[in-house]
């Protein structure tokens, strides 16, 4: 008799432990993974910080190039004023003589008239420079101080050349030059950056 009840009860131990091991399977699995929500809660953290920083960066990228392109409040100093006048006068006197080479070069009867025309079209477009310096220095933009000492650093060879070719070039070359000198000497002027809005680490 007891052999005939052992027999039966180590058949149903084999079955208790699969059915225990198997529930506890599916409560291990019924559980949430800890780590899921942590993960989540970082990607939406990192996701916000960065949104923000973009924000900002903008923010101030706006800011800076709202301050760039704001027109100093106030008069004209004469500084500035006499500063636009000469660029004006320089490209005046480009454009005419950019005229001038290209209508000789069409109707009169140059060595090259291909050449003479080009040197027009260059004389012309170099004339754009100095327009553009002056209209922007009349206006008080920042921008415009940058084109107009180049200008005049670009007109003191000129006024050398002119000046070496003698004859009645010299007084052209002469007037080219103080012309130069005298812009320089406007836009480096403390009254005329701070028109323009550039402070002493700008200038």
């Amino acid at each position: 008799m007891s052999s005939k009840k052992s027999a039966p009860a180590k058949k149903t131990r084999p079955a208790r432990a699969a059915k225990t091991a198997a529930q506890g399977r599916s409560a291990a699995e019924a559980k949430p993974t800890p780590q899921a929500a942590p993960k989540a809660t970082s990607a939406k953290t990192s996701a916000k910080t960065t949104g923000k920083t973009t924000a900002k960066a903008a923010q101030a990228k706006a800011a800076t190039q709202a301050t760039a392109d704001a027109v100093p409040s106030g008069p004209r100093p004469t500084r500035l004023t006499a500063a636009a006048v000469l660029a004006a006068v320089e490209a005046a006197v480009l454009v005419g003589m950019g005229v001038y080479v290209l209508v000789m070069g069409v109707t009169g009867d140059p060595e090259s008239p291909r050449q003479a025309e080009m040197l027009g079209v260059t004389v012309l477009a170099l004339a754009a420079l100095p327009l553009a310096a002056a209209r922007g220095l009349w206006l008080r933009r920042r921008w415009s101080r940058g084109p107009a000492m180049i200008t005049q650093l670009m007109a003191l060879p000129v006024a050398w050349t002119l000046v070496s070719n003698g004859g009645g070039l010299i007084a052209v070359g002469v007037a080219t030059a103080v012309a130069a000198f005298a812009v320089l000497a406007l836009l480096i002027n403390p009254t005329a950056t701070e028109a323009l809005g550039i402070g002493p680490r700008d200038a």
